[in-house]
């Protein structure tokens, strides 16, 4: 869809650069400090940018797929041969020691000679093990590692499409906040000039004081909308701010350092129901992570199954002792050493019964969140798609308004000065432009807003998995 690659060339950018083969540039990112704030106007394609790199959800996520690798590592450090070494010194009481006293014989005449090994003893060695055989184990951890790295990156990519869509999302409101802040001192200017006109032709006479009076509750009523619309600016400036990781300095109210260049124009959207349903249930990396999280769940049955079955390693090492038959410290043996050693729970208190039983409940469990998850995403894209048809006819239904009630209003003035108008005509020709030009901003940003929710609802601005060294789209 040509409306969201941008946003896809970012999100793909990112991904790539957080992949499992960009370790060192996640690790720095780790040391955040104060953000800098843009020196310009920022565009859309400028806020995605700065989110996906400042935006506090998606460094946690960072941080998430760090802790997965972590556990990747661990999950397949069974299969790696592991190099074991080991040192002992000892010093045993004296009385304790036992000391052997050989027979008596003619050959030593002196007497029996007794064989004292001392009372200090030490050992060293350093052995190579291996893991060769735990009922189907081994295999399925390599397997889990590579899902587990899998799942972490379809999660990252859902962090980034929520990230996108919040900040189109609060983009969006700015420029509504900023577009009714002029629609209400547009219109509060056209009543000053109302009042001011009525002003005159009462000091001369024309007209009666009520006409002025009107005039003056009609402007005054009209003012709280611009203290409004500037409220809700300030508030919609922060929440911008915030998704995009800056902190907005103390002594800041009105003045926050947030300029924005863009407008609420949006392309629209030509996708059927059925359409955007398989975009869904096929681009959603929620979809992705709950399908990796079932096969976890597999390998976990066959991890818990393999306690039923023996467990076999190998060894090969060297090591050196102290001679058992001297007193000598120094006096040691060594030499090198190899075999095979095999374990086997014949009963272990119905344990792996238990866990086996626990993994199958745990995998029948997902398959009940994945369909679940999937009946969710359908519903979400039909309401978005609602919401987005809505937009849609109210924004159409809006093209020709404003001019018209611009129109309106000129005419209603000519008639009043004319004298065949009254002020009522002017005062509701002026509240239906009011009404008009705030109607018409509010379905620009309402149908943007829509249009990007759809795009999130359909997986349009999840970025694709890519492999290490991929150019960027």
């Amino acid at each position: 869809m040509k409306s969201c690659s941008l946003f896809l060339r970012v999100c793909g950018v990112l991904t790539l650069a957080l992949g499992w083969g960009a370790r060192p540039a996640l690790a720095a990112d780790t040391a955040s400090g104060p953000w800098p704030w843009p020196d310009r106007p920022l565009a859309l394609a400028d806020c995605l940018d700065i989110a996906l790199q400042q935006n506090a959800a998606v460094r946690k996520s960072r941080q998430d797929i760090e802790a997965a690798h972590g556990l990747s590592l661990q999950t397949r450090a069974i299969v790696i041969p592991k190099v074991q070494a080991s040192g002992e010194y000892g010093i045993t009481e004296d009385r304790a020691v036992e000391r052997l006293e050989l027979p008596p014989n003619p050959i030593f005449p002196a007497g029996a000679p007794v064989i004292d090994p001392g009372n200090e003893r030490w050992s060293a060695g350093v052995r190579l093990v291996q893991t060769l055989f735990e009922g189907g184990r081994l295999t399925s951890a390599l397997r889990t590692a590579r899902l587990l790295r899998d799942q972490a990156l379809a999660q990252h990519r859902a962090v980034l499409a929520d990230v996108v869509t919040e900040v189109r999302v609060a983009f969006y409101n700015v420029l509504l906040a900023e577009q009714e802040i002029r629609v209400a001192e547009a219109a509060v200017e056209l009543l000053q000039k109302e009042l001011e006109d009525n002003q005159r032709r009462f000091n001369a006479g024309t007209v009666p004081r009520f006409n002025v009076l009107r005039a003056e509750v009609e402007l005054a009523n009209a003012r709280p909308r611009v203290s409004r619309a500037r409220n809700a600016h300030r508030i919609a400036k922060n929440q911008l701010a915030h998704l995009l990781g800056f902190r907005v300095p103390g002594d800041l109210w009105d003045d926050i350092p947030l300029r924005l260049n863009g407008t609420l124009e949006a392309p629209r959207l030509t996708l059927g129901v059925p359409e955007a349903l398989a975009q869904a249930l096929a681009r959603r990396p929620e979809l992705e992570a709950v399908r990796l999280a079932a096969q976890l769940r597999r390998e976990g049955v066959q991890s818990a199954r393999a306690g039923y079955l023996p467990r076999l390693q190998g060894y090969v090492g060297y090591g050196a002792r102290k001679s058992m038959f001297s007193r000598e410290l120094e006096d040691g043996v060594h030499g090198w050493e190899a075999g095979v050693q095999a374990t086997w729970n014949v009963f272990d208190g119905a344990l792996t019964r238990g866990k086996v039983a626990e993994a199958r409940a745990l995998l029948e469990k997902t398959a009940i969140e994945a369909d679940d998850l999937a009946r969710q995403i359908e519903l979400e894209v039909r309401v978005a798609y609602s919401t987005l048809t809505e937009a849609w006819e109210v924004l159409e239904s809006q093209k020709k308004v404003v001019e018209q009630a611009e129109e309106a209003l000129r005419l209603a003035r000519a008639r009043a000065d004319a004298g065949t108008g009254t002020q009522l005509d002017v005062l509701s020709a002026q509240t239906a432009l009011t009404e008009a030009r705030t109607t018409d901003v509010r379905a620009r940003r309402d149908y943007a807003v829509a249009v990007a929710r759809l795009e999130r609802a359909i997986g349009a601005v999840s970025p694709e998995p890519e492999p290490p060294g991929a150019p960027a789209r």
